[in-house]
């Protein structure tokens, strides 16, 4: 069962030891067990239920990443990880400007957002130096910049996304981000409007809303897309989402296909 970056270690050593392993939604696991009527959870009851989900539904067997995917991740993680602590500081600055905060309180915050700066120059440094040694990595790189709204760091993320999990789809893809209509309907009761799933990893799907914001200026299928949805009476952000969906799909189909964007990739996207 899948519980952040904390599973991965014990899968990548059973694997390393000739078992087949599979990671499965802690929601998909959840569901299950109340569909077994299981109330109890405790890590014994937890190991028959996932036994039981296992031998019934037998997900698809987990690969590892490659050693320099993971090192493409890790790096990348870290970067998020620097990006919101300047985020906290800057705002941080903003405040003790706006008040009588002593000198020498205002210079330290400044110091500490000279220095994230810094820290997120050098990382960036090494994650370029990291795709320019690693070809694979880099043409991957250079295929989804290729897509309208696509930039680099939306790649570069994307690139490690793509190459860490078997998505057999695009449609997978954009489920696995959350970005799949989901209808809440029972009877003539209860009838709310779809909204995304917002499964998945909520950095990444924040990452592609920005892209999105983007594509809709920029991209034409994108804009297309959304300006025929917003012509029909579709509020902005069910467009958006929308929008958001139709260009990962292109990504997806872009890193499958192994060429750069083109027009037929969106229609089949």
């Amino acid at each position: 069962e899948a519980t952040g970056p904390y599973h991965e270690t014990a899968a990548e050593l059973l694997h390393g030891r000739g078992l087949t392993v599979s990671i499965v939604n802690p929601a998909q696991a959840r569901d299950f067990a109340r569909g077994l009527a299981v109330r109890t959870k405790t890590d014994a009851v937890d190991a028959k239920v996932l036994a039981r989900f296992g031998a019934l539904l037998k997900p698809a067997p987990w690969t590892p990443p490659s050693p320099e995917v993971r090192f493409l991740r890790a790096l990348l993680a870290r970067q998020r990880a620097l990006i919101e602590d300047l985020r906290r500081e800057r705002n941080r600055l903003e405040k003790v400007e706006a008040t009588h905060t002593p000198a020498l309180v205002r210079d330290s915050v400044r110091e500490s957002i000279a220095f994230l700066e810094e820290a997120l120059a050098k990382l960036q440094q090494q994650i370029d130096d990291h795709l320019d040694g690693h070809p694979q990595l880099r043409e991957d790189v250079d295929l989804l910049t290729s897509i309208p709204a696509i930039g680099l760091k939306v790649a570069q993320r994307f690139v490690a996304l793509l190459q860490s999990r078997p998505f057999t789809s695009a449609q997978q893809f954009a489920a696995y981000l959350g970005l799949v209509p989901v209808e809440r309907q029972s009877g003539t009761s209860v009838q709310r409007r779809p909204r995304l799933s917002k499964a998945g990893p909520a950095h990444a799907r924040a990452t592609l809303y920005m892209a999105a914001v983007t594509a809709i200026r920029y991209n034409p299928h994108v804009k297309d897309l959304y300006e025929r949805l917003l012509a029909r009476g579709k509020p902005k952000m069910v467009a958006l989402g929308a929008a958001m969906r139709k260009l990962a799909h292109i990504c997806f189909g872009v890193f499958k296909n192994r060429r750069p964007y083109q027009p037929d990739y969106a229609s089949a996207a």
